[in-house]
């Protein structure tokens, strides 16, 4: 019997190896690398060494049948293998030590945006890992890419559905435009009865318009016109319009597409890359993993695009592999405020927030919320599935202003009945940016403006969030790897005042000369019908009602502000807390059809005037600098109150901190002490005299 058990366990433990290895559900067949080259010459990375970038393709396979599987769109109607699986490629690159034995154990995937985006190089020892999940990218020389089967019906036949699309903006004498950016989607030659092409004059934020007609049949074709005049050479990727397009009109064609990119397989794919990179050995072929043995700890990090991808990969239960083991430790999805639009008919995941195109429709808090004011049925969060299957990660969430007021964040934090705060749960942190534009500004401690925001009225913020973050993906990785709790979350509340209307007067902004009114500004939050095949939850199924149907407008609320017109939650830059103007997450549309309105997802930037004399000559509410700071000195002073705080409370690290010390001191935001006036010098004494006891007297 002791011989029995004896060889039973050595059985046990030799199909633990092999799944280890060559796991029978693995979906790596093979990993391919085509270049090998020492990052920076071989140059030694801090205490890292030196870093070798691997490139190559990742040959993958995903099972239909498997539970994990069964949510992409369309994947039980996408072409089959001998072993009845789908099939798919994608590229890849890698970033490690040369050295292993100085491999931190910690492997870093940046999802790319729009196929844009390489690996980075650690003196922590981290691994850099990004590949292709998009499968509408056009490829180039250095981007990530995935490619996908086409879905076809189960007699073979092609797939067809209504497609949207939508022209503004055109130049004089356009007469050819094209379908869609990337690869896109074809019409079907074979049926275009249902085409409709409108022009209108007008539209509204919220998607109401004026001045509309519809084009006749007989005066637009899907050709080329900019060579062989209207109706031109026959081009099923291209749209004519016989007398060309008017500069001054918008032009939305709902047309019957052919060929749906498998598009979820994005998904499977990164799930299954790093599955494999965290526990494998070996490709199905035999090839080596790379980094075989040297990860222990996984975290991802996206921004805009790429964080609703990861928002979306756990949404979707992707952080689970294929043994039913955790893919992603840690998730930071950055400067993200909705689902990505990848998984369902026809989609289109390169899209923002224009009206019509979805991703603000699913599940987008973290915590159970019952979504009344859209008719769900049920309570719902972003970590149901994850937890189901205990494969949740540690959760690192940062924004700023433009996601409110541009990128339709506010139903994250307080639902689409705006009547509470949805609580988070235990592993989720939210850090709010107050006053950053999109991704954050510049930096620096410059007053004057540098240069206009594109196509807006104002100039551009300046205002960053690259140092908080930085300090976040360490707060992340510490959290992860040593389970250092973060920083308590910081963000704007309804129940602290701080999250109100986005009017000027709930939001307390002043009237500022040469600024408009944030009235009627916001980019709203719309409820749209796409019809009964869509699966609104988790953005998936397919579109039939095309353009949608607009239902209602959802509460949309933004960052209360203070008398300089900054906002007053958050974690703020130290730029922002020793600021130099008014630093805005939205912008105002210069001039083309959409003037205006809020200028897309661009911050903007209105500097104080120098002096009281300035400020009072234009009616500028705002105290200028000379009042606030006094002289250069003051200012300088003024920073180092701010760094010292971001250091304290974790949101500056140490090199960041010095770097900016040392750029405020050599900045000129205002004349020396030597240079100004006695009252000027009394108020810089002032500001450094409680840098100087907060300092316990060791300035």
């Amino acid at each position: 019997m002791t011989r029995l058990r004896s060889v039973a366990k050595r059985a046990a433990m030799l199909l633990a190896v092999v799944a280890v290895a060559a796991p029978a559900m693995a979906q790596v067949t093979r990993l391919e690398i085509t270049s090998r080259e020492l990052a920076r010459d071989g140059e030694p990375i801090g205490a890292a060494g030196p870093f070798e970038i691997l490139r190559g393709r990742v040959y993958g396979e995903v099972d239909p049948a498997d539970r994990r599987n069964q949510i992409i769109q369309d994947i039980e109607l996408a072409p089959r293998n001998a072993r009845g699986r789908v099939e798919y490629v994608a590229t890849f690159a890698i970033a490690k030590p040369v050295d292993p034995a100085r491999a931190s154990g910690v492997l870093v995937y940046s999802v790319v945006n729009r196929g844009n985006g390489d690996v980075t190089v650690s003196p922590d020892g981290h691994i850099s890992v990004v590949s292709g999940w998009q499968g509408d990218v056009v490829p180039t020389d250095r981007n990530q890419t995935l490619q996908v089967p086409i879905a076809r019906n189960p007699d073979g036949s092609t797939i067809t559905g209504p497609v949207l699309q939508r022209f503004v903006n055109l130049p004089a004498g356009t007469t050819t435009v094209t379908l869609r950016a990337g690869t896109g989607y074809p019409h079907a030659a074979e049926d275009q009865s249902a085409a409709v092409l409108i022009a209108a004059e007008s539209e509204t934020i919220d998607g109401r318009k004026s001045g509309v007609r519809t084009i006749a049949r007989s005066d637009w074709v899907f050709a080329d016109c900019r060579t062989v005049p209207f109706p031109g050479t026959p081009d099923p990727t291209r749209l004519c319009l016989k007398d060309g397009f008017d500069p001054k009109l918008l032009y939305e064609l709902v047309y019957t597409a052919r060929d749906p990119l498998v598009l979820g397989i994005g998904l499977a794919a990164v799930r299954d890359l790093v599955s494999f990179l965290r526990y494998d050995t070996q490709d199905a072929t035999g090839a080596a993993n790379p980094v075989a043995g040297l990860v222990r700890h996984v975290v991802s990090i996206g921004n805009s695009q790429s964080g609703n991808f990861i928002r979306t990969f756990i949404h979707l239960g992707f952080n689970e592999d294929l043994a039913g083991r955790i893919v992603w430790d840690g998730a930071f999805p950055r400067i993200a405020a909705r689902l990505t639009p990848m998984n369902f008919r026809f989609a289109i995941p390169g899209g923002a927030v224009d009206l019509y195109e979805p991703g603000s429709e699913g599940v987008l808090w973290w915590s159970p919320y019952l979504d009344r004011a859209r008719g769900r049925a049920s309570m719902t969060s972003l970590l149901d599935r994850c937890r189901a299957t205990s494969t949740c990660p540690k959760i690192i969430e940062a924004f700023g202003s433009a996601e409110f007021w541009g990128l339709r964040m506010s139903p994250n934090l307080i639902g689409t009945d705006a009547a509470a705060d949805i609580p988070l749960p235990a592993e989720v942190r939210r850090y709010y940016m107050p006053g950053t534009t999109h991704g954050g500004g510049r930096g620096g401690f410059q007053h004057a403006p540098s240069g206009q925001a594109p196509g807006c009225t104002l100039p551009a913020n300046p205002n960053p969030m690259t140092e908080q973050l930085r300090a976040l993906d360490k707060a992340l990785i510490d959290w992860v790897v040593h389970g250092i709790e973060p920083p308590p979350s910081r963000y704007p509340m309804l129940s602290t005042g701080e999250l109100v209307p986005a009017t000027a007067s709930a939001t307390g902004f002043p009237t500022i000369p040469g600024v408009p009114s944030v009235d009627g500004l916001v980019k709203v939050v719309l409820d749209y019908d796409y019809g009964p095949s869509f699966n609104t939850n988790d953005l998936t199924g397919i579109l039939t009602q095309i353009p949608p149907r607009i239902v209602q407008r959802i509460p949309t609320y933004v960052p209360r502000v203070d008398a300089d017109g900054n906002e007053t939650s958050g974690v703020p830059s130290v730029l922002h807390q020793a600021p130099l103007g008014t630093y805005l997450g939205w912008n105002v549309v210069a001039g083309g059809f959409f003037a205006g309105q809020i200028c897309g997802f661009q911050g903007g930037y209105v500097p104080f005037a120098k002096t009281r004399a300035e400020r009072e000559q234009t009616g500028d509410p705002r105290l200028s600098l000379e009042e606030r700071y006094g002289t250069q000195e003051g200012y300088v002073c003024a920073v180092e109150t701010a760094v010292e705080a971001a250091v304290r409370d974790r949101f500056l690290i140490e090199d960041d901190a010095a770097r900016l010390l040392e750029e405020a001191r050599a900045s000129s935001v205002l004349p020396t002490a030597a240079e100004s006036s006695a009252a000027n010098r009394l108020r810089a004494e002032a500001l450094c005299g409680r840098v100087s006891a907060q300092s316990g007297g060791t300035r």
